[in-house]
């Protein structure tokens, strides 16, 4: 297993609270980790080329990024190790600037707390698995289990999309506890 890390700096929203140049070197000494780095901005289109070379030219398999939230750029780093050719669940981001930098005051403890981060994403991509997407073909009915309101209007609603709908109730009649009402509110209208 050969495995990259690379540590963010976020502009200072990292670096200004966590030792990042300490976490890289100290990630350099983790086990399967070849190459451990850090970079002003990983996101950037000058941090992923520098992912893409290193992955090409020391042979990576697997890829560590020590950033932001993966909800804002996962896709940005899986895109850069397809492009390298990796496949891209054979990466990994550590979240070091919501669950560290952002959230301690101390410099050494949101290092010391960085560095938990990245381990455990090195331990954790050391067991992916590559996955490839497939196509399967779908069949465009909808089933909705239960007559009450809100399976007459999710029904009602697919129906009026254009999709064939079955609607199955286990009682004799639809509209489930709404229908046991006498008056519902505010107008006091009958519920059937």
């Amino acid at each position: 297993m050969r495995i990259g890390v690379y540590i963010c700096h976020c502009g200072s929203n990292i670096a200004g609270v966590v030792d990042v140049a300490e976490v890289a070197r100290w990630a350099a000494t983790l086990p399967d980790v070849v190459i451990a780095r850090d970079y002003r901005f990983m996101c950037s289109s000058l941090g992923q080329e520098l992912i893409q070379n290193d992955i090409r030219e020391l042979n990576l398999d697997r890829v560590v990024v020590a950033a932001c939230t993966p909800r804002m750029h996962e896709p940005t780093f899986q895109r850069a190790v397809v492009a390298a050719g990796l496949n891209p669940y054979h990466f990994d981001q550590a979240n070091i600037r919501e669950q560290s930098a952002w959230v301690h005051d101390d410099p050494a403890e949101a290092t010391r707390k960085a560095k938990a981060l990245v381990e455990a994403a090195v331990l954790r991509v050391r067991h992916h698995q590559p996955l490839f997407p497939q196509r399967v073909r779908i069949h465009p009915a909808t089933l909705v289990v239960g007559g009450g309101i809100t399976g007459i209007q999710a029904s009602l609603e697919l129906a009026n999309a254009g999709y064939p709908v079955y609607l199955v109730e286990r009682e004799p009649s639809i509209g489930g506890r709404m229908a046991q009402l006498d008056e519902t509110f505010p107008t006091l209208d009958c519920s059937a």
